[in-house]
């Protein structure tokens, strides 16, 4: 026997499947979410995936399973927990929202224990998270059915957590992905009262929703095992995985999010850009005919921007999106 065949195995993670209770149904069966850990013999950081927060959108689900196939023999440090399908009452019915409350799940953070339904789902996951004091929370969403790939990161919440921001953009980077700012003040999301509460967290935006696309479980697990690589938890690839982007979007640099111009005129979109396409200021982006296929309206790009998605109808309504953007500002 060789003395590399007679090396003891290296200590293997501990993998533990488990269930947590959210409510009971009028026939008494628990209702309950999945929750998955993959613990290392060494100790190290704490990082947490999230998916299927809105229940038509599943590629997440995917990614935390190939993740956890990944790790099983590869997490050398730390530990990394997931709630693979945070609303699973949605995903049974394919609907964005949690079926019998017409809620949306990431707008009801932080939760409460005496709340809604959704606020009571909701707190039980976030109180999960918090006691973990993770490194990092990946909370994987996809996008419009049209889209590319992208990193989706909340607005600064201010200098009294700017450490934390910094952490989080950096993340994003090491992802492999565009990173994008969203500008709007959305205060109930998961991402956003992690930060506040000092916890890094970003979102994952991974393409069309309703359905598993194979390409962007790919691509989600590779900017996955991006960020576990960077905390040391795991071996990075020979090759970081690295989004093709066009040069001037590369390298980090952040970008703004925006949706607009609005259409405002009724018809039906004819798009003249798609995803991943740079446009300039003036550029076309859509046209709009009526039923007879006469031109109504030339929609054009109010910014230099990367196209990052486009809308899930071709209806044309006055005041609507119909692209969604990655605007640069310099950073």
């Amino acid at each position: 026997m060789s003395k590399q065949d007679s090396r003891p195995a290296r200590p293997q993670p501990k993998l533990h499947y488990s269930f947590l209770k959210i409510l009971s149904g009028s026939d008494l069966s628990r209702r309950r979410l999945p929750l998955m850990s993959a613990v290392a013999p060494q100790t190290g950081p704490v990082v947490w995936l999230t998916a299927c927060g809105h229940g038509d959108e599943v590629s997440g689900m995917a990614i935390v399973q190939e993740v956890f196939r990944a790790i099983r023999r590869r997490l050398m440090r730390g530990s990394v927990f997931a709630f693979p399908l945070m609303n699973p009452l949605g995903f049974e019915m394919a609907t964005r929202n949690i079926s019998i409350s017409r809620e949306d799940l990431n707008r009801s953070f932080p939760g409460s224990a005496t709340g809604s339904l959704g606020e009571r789902i909701a707190h039980r996951i976030f109180t999960a998270i918090v006691e973990t004091r993770p490194a990092i929370v990946l909370d994987l969403h996809n996008d419009w059915i049209e889209s590319m790939p992208y990193v989706l990161v909340d607005r600064d919440p201010g200098p009294d957590h700017r450490a934390t921001y910094e952490k989080t953009v950096a993340a994003g980077r090491e992802s492999g992905f565009c990173v994008i700012v969203d500008p709007e003040e959305l205060n109930k999301t998961l991402s956003y009262n992690l930060l506040v509460r000092d916890i890094p967290a970003l979102t994952l935006e991974l393409g069309k929703p309703r359905v598993v696309s194979e390409t962007n479980v790919t691509h989600g697990v590779e900017a996955v095992w991006n960020i576990l690589a960077g905390l040391d938890m795991i071996e990075p690839r020979a090759e970081s995985f690295r989004y093709a982007l066009p040069p001037a979007y590369g390298n980090g640099r952040l970008l703004r999010y925006s949706d607009k111009p609005y259409g405002s005129k009724t018809g039906m979109i004819r798009f003249l850009a798609k995803p991943g396409d740079v446009v300039r200021k003036g550029q076309p982006l859509a046209k709009i005919v009526n039923a007879f296929g006469r031109h109504q309206e030339i929609v054009t790009a109010v910014d230099d921007a990367l196209v990052l998605g486009h809308t899930d109808s071709s209806a044309a309504f006055p005041g609507m999106p119909i692209m969604a953007f990655g605007v640069g500002d310099g950073s």
